[in-house]
């Protein structure tokens, strides 16, 4: 079956067919939103290659789903992987790493891809560059590696906290440069997402957890403590009893521990749990059911937040807590798929849209020199530190503030808050009253004064 690509794909397709087939020893990704065909670069790209190539998926759910597309083109690849029963190496080989990695218990597979050029890892926001799977396979191979993902960042932790940081920006580093991105936005004004509706029914209050030892995200023992005092499980059962009221179809819920899901399940007619411990058959078949609208709300748990595609569902229930943009923008993403009919509903329970703004809105910045951030319409997401209550830190002195930081290269060459827009210019400090301001000159419009306090590690406004 022929495929029409659309713009964005045919430039994505092409940037990654000339990256890999260039000379240059670096490897790079492809950032594509969730929607964007991601499964169609990834086929296109394969089967343009000069030479074997070896695709890796994080599940079998997602190695599927690439399967199906490149079949749709009459094109049968090689699939490696031990939760589908089939093990065979061929020109083009779709693979999950946990089949071909060693452990303890097994040898790598590397030597079967010995002669293979080139890799492209779908979801490479997985790889980690420190240790892991894929670090480990990736040494035994000399491969050039095309990364593709919604969420190009991993978190990280340092002595000043947690901090997301973009792919190319990690120290170690498996990817080294922005081959090709697909902005959010983009896709929503053209029609190839549908726009979400946010209902906002808060049933949490992310001041009253603590965070977790690294500050990354909450404290489970808190949050299940939170739940107990406030019957939050009560409350998730009365908003899905509510959507279905409205006349909402299929609901998908997500929840941070299997027992709150289990007590959605029980107190809703048809209702099904699904979580990372569900066997596979069962989950199967429960999905397929949910697909064909005979079940009409799921309670998930560790799970179908990636690679689950269903674009007639129209409801996201968002019962599961979290400091993790990537999180957020993969159970939301489930709904922005466009069918005919449906309005897209995002439930937010626990106040991530306030945390991290709406997915639409989310914005791939180049900040020139290889400094790449996701931003909202608000404040910096990326490259910046979190503190216990997800505010961003100081980049030199890891001091909290509440407003969004950025980086200027300035003479100051400090994280500075966003001026308002259209306002540009020299960034100094100056000495009124005993406090400390900078100011935001620009001409012909006098200043933006703004008051801020001073880093003292190098004397850097924050």
């Amino acid at each position: 079956m022929a495929y029409q690509l659309r713009q964005y794909q045919k430039e994505a397709v092409d940037a990654g067919i000339q990256f890999l087939l260039s000379k240059r020893k670096r490897n790079g990704i492809i950032v594509a939103p969730t929607g964007c065909g991601k499964s169609i670069l990834i086929a296109e790209i394969a089967k343009a290659l000069d030479g074997p190539c070896l695709v890796f998926q994080p599940s079998k759910e997602i190695l599927e789903q690439n399967l199906q597309k490149f079949q749709s083109y009459g094109y049968r690849p090689a699939v490696y992987s031990a939760s589908m029963n089939r093990k065979s190496v061929g020109e083009i080989t779709l693979a999950t790493i946990g089949s071909v990695a060693g452990n303890k218990a097994r040898e790598s597979k590397a030597h079967l891809f010995q002669d293979f050029p080139y890799v492209i890892v779908d979801e490479c926001d997985l790889v980690g560059a420190k240790k892991g799977q894929y670090k480990d396979f990736f040494e035994a191979l000399d491969v050039k590696i095309l990364g593709l993902t919604a969420t190009p960042y991993r978190l990280s932790n340092d002595m000043n906290g947690a901090i997301l940081k973009w792919l190319t920006r990690t120290r170690p580093k498996i990817f080294h440069e922005v081959v090709y991105y697909i902005q959010t936005g983009d896709l929503f004004d053209e029609g190839y997402l549908a726009r979400p509706v946010y209902k906002h029914w808060p049933a949490f209050n992310r001041h009253a957890v603590k965070a977790n030892s690294t500050g990354a995200d909450f404290d489970d023992r808190q949050l299940q403590l939170y739940f107990a005092n406030t019957n939050f499980q009560g409350k998730v059962v009365k908003g899905c009893e509510a959507l279905i009221e409205m006349g909402r179809k299929s609901l998908l819920v997500f929840t941070r521990f299997i027992p709150e899901a289990e007590y959605v399940v029980s107190r809703i007619p048809g209702a099904a749990l699904v979580t990372s411990e569900t066997r596979k058959e069962e989950r199967s078949a429960i999905i397929a059911e949910f697909r064909k609208g005979r079940i009409p709300v799921v309670a998930n748990v560790n799970c179908l937040a990636v690679g689950f595609d269903y674009p007639e569902l129209d409801t996201a229930v968002i019962a599961r807590p979290t400091k993790s943009l990537r999180l957020w923008y993969q159970m939301g993403g489930r709904v922005v798929r466009p069918f005919p009919g449906k309005e897209p509903w995002i439930v937010d329970m626990v106040g991530l849209t306030q945390e991290f703004g709406k997915i639409e809105d989310l914005k791939i910045v180049d900040g020139g020199n290889g400094k790449w951030f996701i931003e909202n319409t608000e404040r910096q997401l990326t490259n910046v530190y979190l503190s216990s209550e997800g505010a961003s830190r100081c980049h030199e002195c890891g001091a909290e503030v509440g407003f969004w930081m950025r980086h200027c290269d300035t003479g100051n060459r400090a994280p500075l808050q966003r001026p308002a827009v259209g306002q540009q210019g020299n960034i100094n400090l100056v000495r009124r009253d005993g406090k400390t301001y900078y100011t935001v000159v620009k001409a012909g419009e006098g200043e933006f004064v703004h008051h801020a306090a001073v880093c003292q590690r190098r004397r850097a406004v924050v």
